[in-house]
């Protein structure tokens, strides 16, 4: 299985893809997102599902979370982002730019975005894809929620993961968070 694939779409897609022709309305500085998933087909990321991990594919996971100001508790998962002007530009507010995935914009304006995702990766003679669609409501300048619903077949298994998530601002300085 492709963990960290999943685990990056999970943690990072819900509110990384936003509309450059018509972006949300948010303030630059430091957000946190809180994404709570389920699904069926997969196990989640809990600390029991990590420690059955190898121990190299463990570390790089959470290396690659802690670097990004991520902590999970069972099917919770909390990031930290820093919000730009570049970033909101670019359309990757609370993101980033995978090479192997690509979105297209339902709606958008600057208070609700709805985006269908689709991701391939080819990896040691398997391949996973993944189809979602992501809606993203603005609630005043500090608050966002929305939801994601994705479908990765990975070598024949069909796995389906509901995400909802909220996001708030905490403020201007972003400190050590890219």
């Amino acid at each position: 299985m492709h963990i960290r694939l999943i685990l990056c779409w999970i943690v990072f897609s819900p509110l990384g893809l936003m509309a450059a022709d018509n972006p949300l309305n948010l303030k630059e500085g430091l957000w946190e997102v809180t994404v709570t998933h389920s699904g069926s087909g997969m196990p989640g990321m809990s600390e029991d599902v990590l420690a059955k991990l190898p121990p190299e594919q463990r570390a790089k996971i959470e290396e690659m979370m802690k670097q990004r100001g991520a902590s999970m508790n069972g099917n919770t998962t909390v990031v930290k982002s820093c919000v730009t002007k570049e970033k909101i530009a670019k359309g990757m507010a609370f993101g980033e730019n995978r090479e192997n995935c690509s979105h297209n914009i339902v709606n958008s304006s600057p208070s609700h975005v709805e985006i269908k995702m689709h991701c391939e990766e080819n990896k040691n003679g398997g391949k996973t894809t993944m189809d979602g669609t992501t809606s993203v409501d603005l609630i005043g300048s500090d608050n966002a929620k929305g939801s994601t619903h994705v479908v990765t077949n990975s070598n024949g298994k069909t796995m389906t993961t509901d995400l909802t998530f909220t996001s708030k601002y905490l403020g201007a300085a972003c400190g050590d968070v890219k």
